[in-house]
């Protein structure tokens, strides 16, 4: 049976939010207890207002999803992710991480992979980057 190749401009899309508890799990297993992240009166006295959601722990979606769903899935090697942090996230918000498969290297069973959380409320990107994948059944 022929594998399922994915092509290119292939777009996924996947709601998620992280809630505080979550934030403090993150923040005890990097050992990045900024009170931004985790002391609600400290937050509030900053520009945000409240508590934010880690910039990694935000970005972490995209491994969620590429390691376990399409465009990666199963098998797939992370090789690589440039990340751009745009925008503070917030705790108990949905976003949308959009994933776009911008190219394919064939031979090598590679793919680069438009990796983007947008704020559906304004719309705006929050985090964006590229990851590069490796999965010899998909690409």
């Amino acid at each position: 049976m022929e594998s399922k190749k994915i092509p290119v401009g292939s777009e996924y899309k996947f709601i998620f939010s992280f809630n505080q508890q979550q934030v403090n799990d993150f923040a005890e297993l990097t050992g990045d207890h900024n009170p931004i992240h985790t002391d609600p009166e400290y937050a509030a006295q900053s520009r945000f207002g409240k508590c934010i959601i880690h910039g990694h722990l935000g970005s972490s979606v995209f491994t969620r999803f590429l390691g376990m769903n399409e465009p990666g899935g199963p098998g797939s090697i992370y090789l690589k992710q440039e990340t751009e942090y745009l925008r503070p996230m917030f705790v108990d918000k949905e976003y949308e991480v959009v994933f776009r498969v911008m190219n394919i290297r064939e031979g090598k069973h590679i793919a680069e992979i438009a990796t983007e959380v947008y704020d559906p409320e304004t719309k705006k990107i929050t985090i964006r980057g590229t990851g590069t994948l490796k999965n010899t059944e998909l690409y």
